[in-house]
């Protein structure tokens, strides 16, 4: 793969994910230059809400941060980077003192849970900065969060009586459970179904039209008019479609290289010797016979990264498998042959990148400048 890869320091001694903030922040502002009179909320959950990246997006021209967890959110809000935060994973009733503290926008789709921020909010009283607000999600298919469009009508009269928090907009997600895709259909509807709402409530609301899987349409066609933002994650981050996971024009797909020591490098066999019965994940592994070949095992594994979402970025590596903590790859076509304590280097996919911010024994490393 034709790329630069990090300049090489003093060797590693465990896996390193760099970090690229300005990669980012030129991904955002792509997005954001493209989409004219659509928000972007800025999705920072994959990066458990890392500051560089936050600042990134708000750079980048994001309106909003949103992130699915609580803890996220209270960091997110101790940096003060001067734009709302959403919640963007419904919480518990339980957790609704501690969500309107740190959130301004919440998505919802129980009743019991917006009672629930709505006594919150009351008991929050005077001493709350700003009045919550609710985008209440609606399922167009894709059978993760929200409401059926046939209970909205009901759904809506019932959050009329909220006194102390604001249903503010409609929502959907797609692509991410049932992997529906975002068309001009489904979100028609749901344009009709935020117009049922704007009736019942007396007022216009917001519509969240999903998240990076509406880009591809939103470039091409252009979305329904009256869909007012979106909720953008992985393409800004990764610089791909979240459907094809193919790149998208005019933007980066390096923000992110993990990188891996090798502690091993010998010519082996790759079919393993001896009956195979399961490995340590509790599956019968299936092996192509290549002969002996040069084989590495770099210092990284399935505790740090989802191996299968690794893309080598030097010429002649190939990724065989990986243990809990050792990555074992194909060398034997790499020019020049990695040597021990050198490093290999890798792009991550989404589930890969996310699992290396969430692991402690990966170095997260900002590249500034």
């Amino acid at each position: 793969m034709s790329m630069s890869l990090p300049a090489e320091g003093a060797c590693t001694t465990g896996p390193v994910l760099h970090i690229y903030p300005e990669t980012i922040e030129a991904n955002a502002r792509s997005i954001c230059g493209q989409l004219t009179g659509i928000d972007i909320v800025g999705v920072t959950k994959a990066t458990c809400a890392n500051p560089f990246v936050a600042r990134a997006l708000v750079a980048g021209g994001a309106k909003a941060l949103g992130d699915s967890r609580v803890d996220n959110l209270r960091r997110l809000r101790h940096e003060g980077l001067g734009v709302p935060l959403w919640l963007l994973r419904s919480p518990t009733p339980a957790q609704a003192d501690e969500v309107v503290k740190v959130a301004d926008v919440v998505l919802v789709a129980e009743l019991e849970t917006m009672r629930a921020l709505d006594a919150a909010a009351e008991a929050a009283g005077g001493c709350a900065a700003r009045r919550l607000g609710l985008v209440v999600m609606v399922d167009m298919g894709d059978l993760r969060e929200g409401i059926m469009p046939t209970e909205l009508d009901t759904f809506m009269h019932s959050a009329r009586h909220l006194c102390h928090a604001d249903v503010v907009g409609i929502g959907t997600n797609l692509t991410c459970y049932g992997a529906v895709v975002p068309t001009r259909n489904n979100l028609s509807e749901l344009l009709s179904l935020t117009e049922l709402a704007e009736n019942i409530l007396g007022r216009r609301l917001l519509v969240s039209g999903g998240n990076s899987s509406s880009l591809e349409s939103a470039f091409a066609e252009g979305l329904p008019k009256g869909i007012t933002g979106l909720r953008v994650g992985e393409s800004i981050l990764l610089g791909v479609s979240t459907i094809t996971r193919q790149p998208l024009p005019g933007l980066a797909p390096n923000a992110f290289v993990l990188e891996a020591p090798v502690i091993e490098c010998r010519i082996k066999p790759t079919v393993p010797l001896g009956r195979i019965a399961q490995n340590a994940f509790g599956t019968k592994p299936r092996f192509a016979n290549r002969g002996h070949r040069l084989c590495a095992i770099c210092a990284l594994g399935r505790q740090d990264c989802l191996p299968e979402g690794l893309q080598p970025m030097q010429t002649g590596v190939q990724i065989l498998g990986a243990s809990s903590d050792h990555l074992i790859v194909d060398v034997g076509d790499a020019v020049p042959a990695p040597a021990i304590g050198r490093s290999l280097y890798f792009l991550p996919n989404y589930g890969c990148l996310l699992a290396a911010f969430t692991s402690p024994y990966v170095e997260k490393r900002i590249h500034s400048g």
